[in-house]
């Protein structure tokens, strides 16, 4: 029996919409980080799908597809696994990136597709993006991944309060940290990913996901 990703008292499904989901949102940011590698010492903007979380934006785009990874991996697990708030993260940051890439961006939707591990054919409107959005929306989360960007504006006194009065406990936003000071992806990377990304694939995008070494005087 497959037991998948909990989320507080719900499963993720293992569905066609959860790939979905995870596959545009993984395509683009891989997609985008190839880009951006191409301008030699020019700054960019923060980019990927975990923009979708204030907390996270920040976070390198390599680091972003190995915690997607992560996720999607512990998704596909023949082992129960709890959420952490950071797996909450990534869950709805996919779903929120690969709804606004239907919406916005259709075009993209069958080439980001094609070619993937699985055949699927979509009617590419405002219906899709709705039931990708309702992947998350259909969760019991309490939606703290959005409430802790609020902490980085607070002296340490009202941060501590702020915690208390939410209960938001350390160990729990201990991972929310922890991915803003990764830098390199797992060597298990490629093997997380399966379902998700095919062998060619993964040939392709996984030399862009070693991190860029920073520019002196940057």
């Amino acid at each position: 029996m497959l037991l998948m990703l909990n989320i507080c008292t719900d499963t993720l499904p293992q569905n066609c919409l959860s790939y979905l989901a995870f596959r545009l949102a993984c395509v683009e940011t891989l997609t985008l980080l190839e880009f951006s590698r191409q301008l030699t010492n020019e700054a960019v903007e923060p980019f990927g799908y975990l923009t979708e979380v204030p907390f996270l934006r920040e976070v390198a785009p390599q680091i972003q597809i190995a915690l997607l990874a992560e996720t999607w991996d512990r998704h596909m697990s023949r082992h129960e696994h709890q959420a952490t708030i950071l797996d909450e993260s990534v869950v709805y940051a996919v779903c929120e990136t690969s709804a606004r890439i239907v919406e916005k961006l259709p075009e993209l939707v069958v080439p980001f597709l094609d070619h993937g591990p699985l055949d699927v054919e979509v009617t590419v409107d405002r219906q899709l993006a709705d039931e990708l959005r309702g992947v998350h929306l259909q969760l019991s989360n309490e939606g703290d991944f959005l409430l802790v960007s609020q902490l980085q504006d607070l002296p340490p006194d009202e941060a501590e309060e702020f915690k208390r009065e939410f209960k938001l406990a350390p160990d729990y936003l201990q991972p929310m940290f922890d991915a803003l000071g990764r830098w390199h992806v797992s060597p298990q990377i490629a093997t997380q990913l399966e379902g998700l990304l095919t062998e060619s694939e993964l040939e392709e995008f996984l030399p862009v996901l070693r991190p860029r070494t920073p520019t002196l005087g940057r």
